[in-house]
């Protein structure tokens, strides 16, 4: 950029005549205008957006001319081409025999040299498996791509040889959850994929020593509106146990405890608070944790908050 239009640039920052920022670019009339003093400081603003116009969702994904963007969790990050199977030209004739042969010629070589490598085949295999997983436990599409370059991350140092994917793909998935605090357990998890906990568990150490992964403490709180919609807890008890977590965590009560049974203990002690009938059986199996549990972590919680809990 020349020193001229440097000069300019500076100028177009802030308004001439009274020194505001608050400037207002109007791309229809072309006019970059003070919010102050309403002087015009440009015009003839060129439009960088598209010609059309969308009011929908829908409608604007239609007019987009572009694909999707690039995405971690696609086994080729959805930079390649794919041939549809669609026999009709552009005007909706139908093609001859020996176009629809070729087509068929070029579909399927297309379809062989996306996977043509050993690496591609695993990561094809791997990005399916986190699709089922993270569809069957519920997690948003940012968790999933996290989970996605952990895995990468991992075949690059050359981790998943001699190990299930199924396995590497599922610690991956489970490491993205307690990077983002998504309340989900290895147990869910586990549950969800094909392989056994133990072996689940194995491999996310294996990811956390390997890769240097730093790990944030879990935080019980987040666990409380979980195990409270399971059981049908009300709002005011929530926030109920909420300070009562709060309080533990100011008392450095909860250190070395289990959040889990830390959340489901809290929500007992509310629960008995507000008169809310809830068994330790009912929050324990929601939570997925025991009785004893929940019984231990309730006595600990009473003992050093000094809380007054109604018979």
């Amino acid at each position: 950029m020349s020193k001229k239009n440097m000069a300019r640039q500076r100028l177009t920052d802030k308004c001439q005549e009274c020194g505001s920022l608050n400037l207002i670019h109007d791309y229809d009339s072309g006019e970059t205008i003070c919010g102050d003093c309403g002087l015009v400081l440009r015009e003839q603003t060129m439009d960088k957006g598209p010609e059309w116009r969308a009011f929908t969702r829908e409608e604007k994904a239609s007019r987009s001319r572009v694909g999707v963007p690039m995405s971690y969790s696609v086994h080729d990050k959805g930079l390649s081409t794919a041939i549809g199977r669609i026999d009709r030209d552009a005007f909706g004739r139908k093609l001859p025999l020996a176009t629809r042969l070729q087509m068929w010629r070029l579909r399927k070589w297309q379809i062989r040299s996306r996977v043509h490598s050993s690496v591609d085949r695993n990561l094809a295999q791997a990005m399916a498996e986190l699709d089922r997983l993270a569809d069957k436990v519920y997690l948003p599409a940012s968790v999933k791509e996290k989970a996605a370059v952990t895995y990468r991350k991992a075949l690059d140092k050359g981790l998943v040889r001699g190990r299930s994917i199924a396995a590497i793909a599922a610690a991956s998935l489970y490491a993205a959850c307690r990077t983002t605090s998504t309340p989900r357990t290895l147990r869910e998890i586990s549950e969800a994929s094909l392989v056994d906990k133990k072996d689940v568990a194995r491999c996310y150490r294996l990811l956390l020593r390997e890769l240097d992964i730093k790990m944030p403490i879990a935080n019980p709180l987040t666990y409380i509106s979980k195990i409270a919609e399971r059981t049908g807890i009300s709002g005011p008890t929530q926030g109920d146990a909420i300070k009562i977590l709060r309080d533990a965590r100011r008392l450095r009560a909860s250190a070395g405890k289990d959040p889990m049974g830390l959340a489901a203990a809290a929500l007992y002690i509310a629960c008995l608070m507000n008169n809310e009938k809830k068994t330790q059986k009912d929050i324990a199996e929601a939570a997925g944790v025991t009785e004893v549990t929940v019984r231990n972590r309730y006595k600990t919680l009473k003992r050093q908050l000094n809380l007054v809990i109604p018979d």
